[in-house]
């Protein structure tokens, strides 16, 4: 019996292997977003702690004024550095959205080839099947052709 071989394999693997590494990117972006969050939440934690500072040195009594006022440009800073953070996340969300559209064509190309070798595969196992009973009629009409002369060499015989 002859053995099935997909004439696009290599093709095939080359598509997996694309659609593997998309995979990956879309990966690192995820990963890189996570970090991104994690970073823009510690900002904001700490702009909220400088606030409750500030708060603090602004109550009744001795005011240091100085020290008000470093506050103030260090929750300046934070928030401009939190500010960054949300336009790098929406660059990052963009450039997931692009990786994850890339990863939906590279899957599709897979799935176009696994679909294609699986009709091939269909096909070439009804050719085997058709081949069998093609050489099983051929056995069975040998074995009856060799049986019918036996019978005509007997009764000639006899």
């Amino acid at each position: 019996m002859a053995r099935f071989h997909f004439r696009l394999a290599s093709l095939l693997r080359l598509r997996e292997a694309a659609r593997d590494e998309r995979r990956r990117h879309l990966a690192e972006a995820r990963r890189a977003e996570s970090v991104l969050r994690d970073h823009r939440a510690a900002l904001e934690k700490n702009v909220e702690v400088m606030r409750r500072q500030a708060r603090a040195a602004a109550q009744p009594g001795h005011i240091d004024v100085d020290r008000l006022l470093e506050a103030q440009r260090y929750e300046l800073a934070l928030r401009a550095q939190v500010a960054i953070a949300e336009q790098q996340a929406a660059e990052l969300r963009q450039e997931i959205e692009n990786r994850r559209q890339a990863l939906v064509a590279a899957d599709r190309e897979v799935r176009v080839l696994e679909k294609l070798r699986q009709r091939h595969l269909e096909r070439f196992r009804a050719e085997e099947a058709r081949r069998e009973v093609k050489r099983m009629d051929e056995i069975a009409s040998l074995a009856y052709s060799n049986t019918a002369r036996r019978a005509l060499r007997e009764e000639a015989t006899s």
